[in-house]
């Protein structure tokens, strides 16, 4: 069997993926599985919202899932036709496959996925590393967008490298060396500011189940999102060690004339 980059084991992935369904189980609402071919391979997607509504495609951040955002939606898929991208290298659903987070790759992907749906042009909405992803094609495929909404999204700031080992790089990695409750506690306490009695266990098994990626997201420049004219609306959070909250709002509003925060 062919070695997995995302995956420690055959094991690993089997564990993830039963963890998928259990997120979309979790939806009061319906939706569609479906999957399309990319120049990288295979990428799922689940559908939701009226069939005529504006098209919205949204990415969901690292060692998460469509099923996983979808679960954040509701209230947009009453207005929108949301098609919630599983993420080729982070999620299971997708091509086993890492696209380099620079250069136009990701926005091949991307590209390709709204092709495949028969999207011109769609509203796009990122987290966090689903808003490097659709930073990226702001900057290779700007004209793809409608309208721009990035949450907590990588790729504009960076935080503290120092504040970042201490409260998530370290205990993440006790954690996944010497497994415990009292070690997941720790690594929770630096990523989320409230607490769920399923995404905390899904973590938990997300860090010793993925080969984790430590490439660090380039910081997009003035020059790269010259093209991109389009209205956008970004979201910073003020704890947040990787992108603090006011330094990414600041960048974004320098780097995007038409952004609101």
């Amino acid at each position: 069997m062919t070695s997995s980059i995302m995956f420690e084991s055959p094991e690993a992935r089997a564990r993830i993926a039963a963890w998928y369904e259990r997120f979309r189980d979790r939806l009061t609402f319906p939706t569609e599985s479906r999957e399309v071919a990319t120049r990288f391979g295979a990428t799922h997607l689940l559908v939701a919202g009226p069939e005529h509504a504006p098209p919205l495609v949204c990415l969901h951040g690292a060692l998460a899932s469509s099923a996983h955002l979808m679960g954040e939606l509701g209230a947009l898929v009453q207005r929108f036709r949301v098609h919630a991208v599983d993420v080729i290298g982070q999620s299971v659903k997708s091509a086993d496959v890492r696209p380099r987070p620079d250069g136009p790759a990701y926005a091949e992907w991307l590209t390709d996925v709204l092709d495949a749906l028969g999207l011109e042009r769609a509203h796009l909405l990122g987290v966090s590393w689903g808003g490097l992803v659709a930073l990226r094609m702001a900057e290779f495929a700007p004209a793809r967008i409608d309208r721009l909404v990035l949450i907590v999204p990588g790729g504009l700031v960076m935080g503290s490298v120092w504040q970042g080992m201490v409260r998530v790089g370290i205990p993440m990695a006790l954690y996944r060396a010497f497994p415990s409750e009292k070690r997941l506690a720790r690594v929770a306490a630096g990523m989320f500011s409230t607490q769920d009695d399923v995404w905390i266990p899904y973590i938990g098994d997300a860090l010793r189940s993925y080969r984790l990626d430590f490439r660090l997201p380039p910081l997009a420049k003035p020059e790269t999102l010259a093209g991109f004219t389009r209205p956008a609306l970004v979201f910073g959070a003020d704890e947040d060690v990787q992108f603090p909250g006011a330094k990414l709002i600041a960048r974004a509003k320098a780097l995007m004339p038409r952004a609101e925060t």
